[in-house]
């Protein structure tokens, strides 16, 4: 992997596909680039429809404390610039735009009979559900892995939007605090990241309360596993910077922003 920092980080973020590029949406994302190439094909299969409905009686009222605690700074040159922030920030906007733009199409979608969702308290059941068994349980295993091929039960189910349009924004709450509590305790690992990503893409705007502090608490969090970090060509940094720059510069928590 290269040494800078702000090349790796594009390897996150939707790219356009050849048109000689085949893409099977029955695959398992290798990669988040692939992840997000694939939500582009999904959107892209939709028509140009869309309704929105929210039933202001299913809003929870505010509970929450928010901490405006900062993040912790990133080690020399382990940042990405001003610019760099401001091109994600951008493109982000246009994942979320498409997304909404299909949520319906796709929530109408029947899911396939190995994809059973758990229900919305279940923690458990979502950690299962969106990292795998390999990583729940805490058995890597690179070559297991490798056999269990589309066993999503084993390496956890994609966020596909199919899955996520499924998702009210008291459930995408809901999902994002039980993956955050496996985070505070675990390391980053790609199908989390996969999910935050995922999971920021639905949040509405105005954020509710508890979604506000749960997003500042990715961003605190993955700011205390980058200075970690040994090395520029750790594989988790790209990832980690991106999560910080999409809560800092997207929904505004300016205070939690890389200023490099």
């Amino acid at each position: 992997m290269s040494s800078d920092a702000e090349e790796l980080m594009p390897r996150l973020l939707p790219v356009e596909a050849s048109d000689s590029e085949e893409l099977d949406l029955g695959e398992t994302p290798r990669n988040p680039q692939e992840y997000l190439r694939q939500v582009q094909r999904e959107a892209s299969l939709c028509p140009d429809v869309v309704v929105a409905k929210i039933d202001p009686k299913k809003l929870k009222k505010p509970t929450v404390n928010v901490s405006f605690t900062a993040c912790q700074a990133a080690p020399a040159g382990f940042s990405p610039s001003l610019k760099w922030q401001q091109k994600q920030v951008s493109n982000f906007s246009e994942i979320r735009q498409s997304v909404q733009k299909h949520r319906l199409q796709w929530k109408g979608k029947k899911l396939d009979d190995n994809v059973v969702m758990p229900k919305m308290e279940d923690e458990e059941g979502w950690k299962r559900f969106c990292l795998g068994e390999s990583v729940y349980l805490d058995s890597l295993d690179d070559k297991a892995d490798a056999d269990a091929g589309l066993n999503y039960v084993k390496i956890g189910f994609p966020p596909f939007l199919s899955i996520v349009s499924r998702l009210n924004q008291a459930t995408i709450s809901a999902v994002l605090e039980h993956l955050m509590n496996w985070f505070e305790e675990k390391s980053f690992v790609p199908q989390l990241g996969r999910w935050l990503y995922a999971l920021l893409a639905c949040l509405e705007k105005p954020l509710l309360p508890e979604a506000h502090s749960l997003i500042r608490q990715l961003a605190r969090r993955c700011g205390s596993v980058r200075v970690t970090l040994e090395t520029k060509e750790d594989d988790r940094l790209s990832a980690l910077n991106l999560l910080i720059c999409l809560v800092a510069r997207y929904f505004e928590q300016n205070d939690l922003a890389d200023n490099d």
